[in-house]
């Protein structure tokens, strides 16, 4: 999420079938907006779009969320391992191409945070599981390093992540 102006954000959003999609939220940041308390991280639930006639910023009508991930916010290294999980897809996916798995896995990321404690198994299953749908795995574990090259680095927060979890 970004402003875009002084009352309107850009959020972008990750579907199931088009993958990375990013719209406006026009006002949003007004006191009595429609959007009020349902623009947040890691929220699932449906939107409504109208789309744009030319580019690919969309035009946010509705958000109905289902799942509010409540538990996610009960640690910082819940969130910030939730917040890496969501930057490593965005990295890895154009804008509006099918997600192959993505999808489902960033589901299962966040659900899993959202029960569990941020681990170090949590972090290499879900780097394993996304090479494995870039279909760049090598299957030696290093799933970091094939990662990094072929999405020209990894997010900055892996690095506090690994000092957190006494690793780096």
């Amino acid at each position: 999420m970004s402003r875009l102006t002084e009352t309107s954000l850009i959020v972008s959003w990750f579907s199931e079938g088009e993958g990375l999609v990013k719209t406006v939220a026009k006002g949003a940041l007004r006191p009595r907006s429609v959007f009020a308390g349902k623009l947040d991280l890691f929220f699932t639930g449906q939107i409504e779009v109208v789309r744009a006639r030319k580019g690919d910023l969309h035009v946010l009508r509705e958000v109905v969320v289902s799942d509010w991930r409540e538990g996610l916010r009960r640690g910082y290294m819940s969130t910030l391992m939730a917040g890496y999980f969501c930057r490593l897809v965005e990295m890895g996916f154009e804008l509006q191409h099918g997600d192959g798995g993505a999808y489902d896995l960033l589901r299962r990321g966040l659900d899993f945070l959202e029960k569990e404690d941020a681990s170090m198994r949590a972090l290499l299953h879900f780097e394993g599981s996304m090479a494995e749908i870039l279909g760049i795995s090598t299957g030696r574990g290093d799933a970091a390093r094939v990662l990094g090259e072929h999405l020209g680095g990894m997010p900055g927060v892996r690095k506090e992540i690994m000092d957190r979890l006494g690793v780096g």
